[in-house]
């Protein structure tokens, strides 16, 4: 998806909120911003860096703590609905469209995980001869 603000192409994210832990700010947002409803795995993806101006103009870096969210529905309305552009598109177009270098390499790295995933699940499931 889109910022709001510059266009560029980012992840769902938000401020710490008090009593929730971090994977369910995670979930919570990626339904405010993105529409989409799902369960956040509770071990980090890993971390990277931004910096954000905020509204008065100062800007600060950002560490942004990055959750794999499996999407089990879409919200027909949503909180920033029609504010930022959605598009679902393959790992590798993610990490080719975000400006974020540690974020292009979060996005391969679960590329590869969950490629290894699939492939022990696969050969799982095939019969002993």
């Amino acid at each position: 998806m889109t910022s709001r603000d510059t266009g560029r192409w980012v992840i769902p994210k938000g401020w710490p909120m008090n009593g929730k832990c971090a994977h369910e700010v995670a979930a919570q947002e990626a339904l405010e911003e993105a529409g989409v409803r799902g369960v956040a795995e509770t071990e980090t993806l890993g971390a990277y860096t931004y910096p954000k101006v905020l509204r008065d103009g100062v800007q600060v870096v950002c560490k942004v703590q990055v959750y794999a969210l499996e999407v089990t529905d879409m919200a027909k309305n949503f909180k920033e609905k029609g504010e930022r552009r959605i598009e679902w598109v393959s790992l590798d177009e993610a990490a080719g469209r975000v400006r974020e270098p540690e974020l292009r390499g979060l996005f391969l790295a679960f590329k590869r995980k969950m490629t290894e995933r699939l492939s022990a699940k696969a050969a799982k499931q095939i019969p002993a001869e």
